[in-house]
């Protein structure tokens, strides 16, 4: 019996039988919304802007009579949600929602108390400020895992093809007896991941005996380290494929990554714009290529900067989470958003740069040790990497109640000498560009 065929017959199972028994046991609703999802964009453009406009006034009505932060920020500025119903420019007269602002609110930006909603809680990457906590009803959360099926069956990847996800290794994890959780949850998306927390050479090389083993239709990690797999392929093979598509995510996909990526390994290559904040809100749909607004998850917004570079900020109303309505917020990263016959697209864009930190000799991505502090260390509110000095600085701002010679304790155990641990506030942290953009590594 063929590899092939067996991969096609778990497939066919975890489509038919994994999933809908793990979407009834965790008492979600995916799939009903995966095919609204697909009616929905059946529709010409124009008749689904009229139902995003129409969402977009309902969003902000529920926001002005549930959301404390709404309805005394509307007060004050004497906004009149019925203007919007005229035309929708009047958007416009709403400050933009920060991180900050988020931060400093706090639960004045929830519609009801978090004890009496099913939620979830989702922390940002910080790669564009500072970090915050987003909490999602059990709506929101449904939708944004139906817009990540929808977006791939869009690509080709149906539920039975295999798909392989990227995530971090952690030192200290001890194996469990299978099955478990992660096992079944694996099981039940056609899924399996691929652990690790270096992208040297002997990293590298384990990453890909791991693709080869197992392949999968599609792959999902972060630009920075599928680029520095395609050097890797590039350099001691020429060329080689273990998937057909790879699916950028968490940080900008520059040019010429895409392209060595595709030549290296010989795969499609697909772009998504998503943010802990909202979930997936642009996506590349077709084989035209370009990031279509997902129109019916939000309302895409970019305004010019100040400082007349010429960049835009982009800005985000989105439309699925009542428990935290996020109504005009500037995401941090700049593109143009761009009307065309058969939607909105975003151009331009400028983001998240996740970067490579060597820690005693070995080369680290940044999101490895972002996951190592917040899930490992724990009592960080912030981080930032100084690679001016050697060792390297880690500057880290902790929780209020956080112990410091905790994380300390922590940090050593895990990277020994590799860091200089330094304990700042938020304004000693080094700010990078002309925007004096945040980042979590400093180079120069």
């Amino acid at each position: 019996m063929s590899l092939k065929f067996l991969k096609l017959s778990q497939g066919v199972l975890s489509a038919t039988v994994a999933y809908p028994l793990a979407e009834k046991l965790e008492k979600r609703d995916i799939r009903a919304k995966f095919r609204e999802l697909k009616k929905y964009y059946r529709l010409p453009f124009q008749q689904r802007k009229l139902i995003a406009e129409k969402r977009l006034i309902e969003t902000i009505e529920f926001a002005a009579h549930h959301v404390p932060y709404y309805r005394d920020l509307f007060r004050n500025i004497s906004f009149n949600v019925s203007q919007l119903k005229k035309d929708t420019r009047y958007l416009q007269e709403i400050p933009l929602l920060t991180k900050d602002i988020i931060r400093e609110q706090g639960d004045r930006l929830l519609s009801a108390p978090l004890e009496r909603v099913r939620h979830h809680v989702c922390k940002t990457g910080g790669s564009t400020g500072l970090s915050a906590h987003i909490f999602y009803d059990q709506i929101a959360a449904d939708y944004s895992s139906a817009v990540t099926l929808f977006a791939r069956r869009a690509i080709g990847k149906s539920k039975h093809k295999f798909e392989t996800h990227f995530a971090c290794r952690f030192p200290d994890d001890v194996p469990q007896k299978w099955p478990t959780r992660e096992d079944f949850k694996c099981f039940a998306m056609n899924r399996n991941n691929i652990f690790f927390d270096s992208v040297d050479s002997q990293g590298l090389e384990e990453i890909w005996t791991a693709l080869k083993k197992n392949p999968a239709y599609l792959v999902h990690a972060h630009p920075s380290t599928v680029y520095a797999l395609a050097c890797y392929i590039e350099k001691t093979q020429g060329t080689a494929k273990a998937f057909e598509v790879f699916e950028s995510s968490g940080e900008l996909l520059e040019p010429y990554m895409r392209e060595l990526i595709s030549k290296a390994l010989q795969c499609r290559v697909v772009d998504r714009y998503g943010l802990a904040e909202l979930g997936v809100m642009a996506y590349e749909l077709s084989d035209q290529g370009g990031l279509q607004v997902l129109d019916s998850e939000g309302w895409p917004e970019s305004q010019p900067l100040e400082n007349s570079s010429g960049d835009e900020q982009l800005i985000f109303t989105g439309f699925r989470n009542r428990l935290m309505p996020l109504i005009r917020y500037c995401t941090g990263d700049m593109a143009k958003v761009e009307t065309l016959d058969d939607g909105f697209y975003l151009t331009n864009v400028v983001g998240r740069i996740h970067d490579i930190v060597p820690i005693n000799g070995v080369d680290h991505p940044t999101h490895h040790i972002q996951d190592m502090l917040d899930h490992r260390v724990g009592g960080i509110q912030e981080f930032q990497i100084d690679l001016r000095s050697k060792p390297p600085i880690l500057k880290i701002v902790p929780e209020p109640s956080a112990n410091t010679e905790e994380i300390q304790s922590k940090v050593k155990e895990f990277w020994g000498q590799g860091f200089e641990v330094n304990f700042v506030g938020h304004d000693e942290f080094t700010r990078v560009g002309r925007h004096a953009k945040f980042r979590h590594v400093v180079t120069q």
